[in-house]
């Protein structure tokens, strides 16, 4: 079995360094570019993808869409995947006082309704073990965001708290691990 992830492909807030949460925001032109040379390089270098799963919001499901034509598959979607909800910092600069503080402790819930990195770790960690049960036969791709594959990555890999911290995905990149 492998797990292949992606984030998705550039939104407007990624551009300007928003951070870009829970608001459902579509793909630039930039974005779908991006994902459509991704569909191309997982057409010819990584055919094997039995399973697309992607988040239910819209930056995903737009990335996704074009690598399931190529394969012939249908993504699904699964609310597990859905971004981190960054609570009352969405919508504000990546620079905002306290927001790269607050994504280091890994039990404190954002301010206003945000999660944890722990309810992350729950939902993720879920999903991941539920699939690795389910669909141990199969390479399944998984389509989400930048906080979601940050915590795919410390399923497979042990991070420390600085790593947690600087790890980042760029849009459209593949990252893989065989089980």
């Amino acid at each position: 079995m492998k797990i292949y992830f992606t984030r998705h492909g550039e939104t407007e807030w990624n551009s300007r360094d928003i951070i870009c949460g829970i608001t459902d925001i579509e793909l630039t032109d930039k974005g779908k570019e991006q994902a459509a040379f991704l569909a191309a390089d997982i057409e010819a270098n990584h055919n094997d993808i039995d399973m697309i799963i992607c988040s239910p919001m819209k930056r995903a499901m737009d990335t996704a869409a074009p690598i399931g034509q190529k394969l012939n598959i249908t993504p699904t979607t699964d609310i597990r995947l859905k971004e981190w909800n960054y609570g009352s910092f969405e919508g504000k600069h990546r620079d905002t006082e306290g927001y790269m503080d607050a994504k280091l402790e890994f039990g404190y819930r954002m301010p206003d309704g945000g999660e944890s990195v722990f309810d992350l770790v729950n939902r993720v960690y879920g999903l991941i073990d539920e699939l690795r049960e389910k669909h141990y036969d199969k390479n399944i791709l998984l389509v989400c965001h930048g906080g979601i594959c940050r915590i795919i990555e410390t399923y497979y890999r042990n991070m420390t708290r600085a790593e947690f911290s600087e790890f980042y995905m760029g849009n459209c990149e593949l990252r893989e691990f065989t089980v």
